[in-house]
């Protein structure tokens, strides 16, 4: 046991724990891991999807995938990285993923499905249950949209994915200055046809 009272714990049991099939295998419970001890090691993720500790850059891709899987966001509406044995606050500039591709499952319409792929290999398939939203700067009207990838962390959508979104658009129903994009049944205001 470390003089601060918690125990030592080796990096094995930490990844068996959090990864026990491996980087590409299911994702680990965090929503069911409550550790109490919680700190701010100066980690961050950066608007262009980089992730860094104390001011240097992590470029171990694989090593940025597996902290991506034990992300949470807390009622608090901060991220952590989560173990069974302590959790840790991730400053988080914009969003902790970037949504790189979009891609079209079915044929165009309501019955659509539209699939987003993250900088880090995860996919969401958006829907009721993963939402796709576009935020709108009050002074420059710049959209910057975001798609919900798992418990409240969303991706945002790079340039290229957004312009792909848009040429999939089509004008809402109800009102025909407004466009927008179906997925699962549920369509998705992306802005006004201008």
């Amino acid at each position: 046991m470390k003089s601060n009272g918690n125990p030592v714990i080796s990096l094995e049991e930490v990844l068996k724990a959090i990864a026990p099939d491996g980087v590409d295998g299911k994702l680990p419970p965090v929503h069911l891991w409550n550790p109490q001890h919680c700190g701010d090691i100066r980690m961050e993720i950066r608007k262009d999807g980089s992730w860094w500790h104390e001011g240097t850059r992590i470029g171990r891709e694989r090593l940025v995938k597996l902290f991506s899987r034990i992300l949470r966001k807390d009622p608090d509406g901060e991220i952590y990285l989560v173990t069974p044995y302590e959790k840790v606050i991730v400053h988080v500039e914009d969003a902790p993923f970037l949504a790189v591709r979009v891609d079209r499952i079915g044929e165009p319409g309501r019955d659509q499905v539209l699939a987003f792929t993250t900088n880090l290999g995860d996919v969401t398939l958006a829907g009721p249950d993963a939402a796709l939203r576009v935020e709108t700067d009050p002074e420059t009207l710049e959209p910057s949209p975001y798609v919900l990838v798992r418990s409240g962390l969303e991706a945002k959508l790079t340039r290229p994915a957004f312009y792909d979104l848009v040429n999939m658009a089509e004008a809402h129903e109800g009102a025909a200055n407004v466009l927008g994009v179906w997925s699962q049944g549920k369509f998705f205001e992306l802005g006004p046809a201008t």
